[in-house]
């Protein structure tokens, strides 16, 4: 008998636990979320293009590279504008 009470114990902790916190994830409307998830794929292409400019030789691919790095620049700028 004295297990069953712990048991409902612990359940209601958690229960008011979880009414007192909310979620953060649960907060961001679903545009915030695309929003995030296209900032996270800009970000991991720009390290990209970074890296092979560290290695490239060729100056055309580089200017074109350099290029490449200036509009995603513009387009995550873009993007800060909208999650502030």
């Amino acid at each position: 008998m004295a297990k069953g009470w712990e048991s409902k114990s612990v359940e209601s902790q958690m229960e008011s636990a979880g009414e007192k916190a909310p979620k953060p994830q649960e907060q961001r409307s679903e545009e915030q979320k695309q929003i995030q998830r296209e900032v996270q794929s800009l970000e991991l292409s720009r390290k990209y293009i970074l890296h092979q400019m560290e290695s490239a030789t060729n100056e055309r691919y580089k200017q074109s590279l350099q290029q490449a790095l200036h509009e995603l620049d513009q387009k995550l700028a873009k993007l800060d504008g909208h999650q502030k």
